[in-house]
C-alpha cells in the first residue's frame, strides 16, 4: 500500500498541500471558449475546400545516390480511374459449352417440372374469403368511416371465425394416408 500512496503523490497535487483552485480552473476554460487550440508539432494545415480536388505541392524529395537532383515525382498512389464503360465490372463469364465436360461430367442438372398445384374446391375458397376479408372489411370499415352496425361486425368477425375453424377441420393429417400410425420410420 504504501508502494502506491508514493506514486501517486507525484501525480496528484491535493495530497501534497497545494489547494485546488476550481473557479481559477473554470475562468480559464471561459476565457479559451471558442478559440482554436494550436496544431501539434509538424502537423501539416488541412486544404481549404476548394483546393482539394487539386494535387498537394510538395518538394519531390531528393535522391540518395548524392547527386543533389530532385527524385522522381511521387505517384499518385492507389487511385486508378478507368473510362466510361471500362472496368472490373465489365467482366463477362464464358458460357459453358460440350467440350468443357470430361468423360466424368454428367452435364448441366435439370429439374423435372415440377407437379401441377392442386385445384381448391368451392369450400375452401369461401374459407379462405371468410379468413382475409373478414379483416378487410373490418380495416375498410374503420377507414372510410362506416357506421360499425351490428350486421357489418356480425359477417366480419363470423367469416373469419367460420373461415379459420374451416380450414383447421380440413387440414390432412399424415394418419389419414397411413393405415397403421404406429409403425415407426418407414425405409
Amino acid at each position: 500500500m504504501a508502494e502506491h500512496d508514493s506514486d501517486r503523490e507525484d501525480r496528484e497535487p491535493d495530497e501534497k498541500g497545494v489547494p485546488f483552485d476550481e473557479d481559477a480552473v473554470w475562468r480559464a476554460i471561459v476565457a479559451g471558449y471558442g478559440q482554436e487550440p494550436p496544431d501539434p508539432p509538424g502537423a501539416r494545415p488541412f486544404k481549404p475546400v476548394e483546393d482539394l480536388a487539386l494535387l498537394e505541392k510538395e518538394p519531390r524529395p531528393e535522391r540518395t545516390d548524392g547527386s543533389g537532383e530532385p527524385g522522381p515525382a511521387r505517384p499518385l498512389g492507389s487511385s486508378i480511374s478507368f473510362a466510361p464503360g471500362v472496368g472490373p465490372r465489365d467482366h463477362r463469364v464464358a458460357e459453358p459449352s460440350d467440350d468443357d465436360f470430361d468423360e466424368d461430367d454428367e452435364g448441366h442438372f435439370v429439374p423435372p417440372e415440377p407437379p401441377p398445384l392442386p385445384t381448391a374446391d368451392a369450400t375452401a375458397k369461401f374459407a379462405w374469403l371468410g379468413v382475409v376479408g373478414g379483416p378487410v372489411l373490418l380495416l375498410l370499415a374503420v377507414v372510410l368511416g362506416w357506421e360499425m352496425t351490428w350486421w357489418l361486425t356480425t359477417l366480419a368477425v363470423g367469416g373469419f371465425l367460420g373461415g379459420f375453424a374451416t380450414l383447421v377441420m380440413r387440414m390432412r393429417t399424415d394418419d389419414d394416408e397411413d393405415g397403421d400410425p404406429g409403425r415407426g420410420a418407414v425405409v
